[in-house]
């Protein structure tokens, strides 16, 4: 199973999106929203609402794809989120993810019995290539008790 379809599976959220994990990878994460238009604004747009839930979608599966193999002894959780909306977006958009710090620096403080926190930074686009939104989500990975 994907990452992409293992959080298809278990976020409900994603799947009542119709969210689209293109890519899911360490080092990137690209997941798509569709036009639908029962997801709109009052503009014919993607909801903000929306929008925010597949940038932190996409955050959460390089999360997973970077740090899925420390699942036995933490959890990972997002502790803050922050989202700026830059222009207009119409039609699909797409959220690429990248991490902000090396995946050894932090299973380092995980190993050291840290509690570790990184940011993950995303980008959303329309389909001409246009950032329409930029969002920053800090992710901790919680040591199991």
């Amino acid at each position: 199973m994907t990452v992409g379809e293992m959080l298809v599976a278990t976020v409900p959220m994603a799947r009542t999106l119709n969210l689209e994990f293109l890519e899911t990878t360490a080092d990137r994460a690209v997941v798509r929203l569709p036009d639908q238009a029962e997801y709109h604004n009052h503009i014919g747009g993607p909801h903000a609402g929306a929008m925010f839930t597949l940038a932190e979608s996409a955050s959460g599966a390089i999360v997973i794809a970077a740090f899925g193999d420390q699942l036995s002894r933490a959890v990972p959780l997002a502790v803050k989120a922050e989202i700026g909306y830059k222009k207009l977006a119409k039609g699909v958009v797409t959220a690429t993810a990248t991490l902000g710090r090396p995946v050894a620096e932090v299973i380092a403080e995980l190993d050291a019995g840290e509690r570790p926190e990184f940011p993950v930074a995303i980008e959303i686009r329309r389909e001409d290539g246009a950032v329409t939104g930029e969002m920053t989500v800090v992710w901790t990975l919680r040591p199991n008790a």
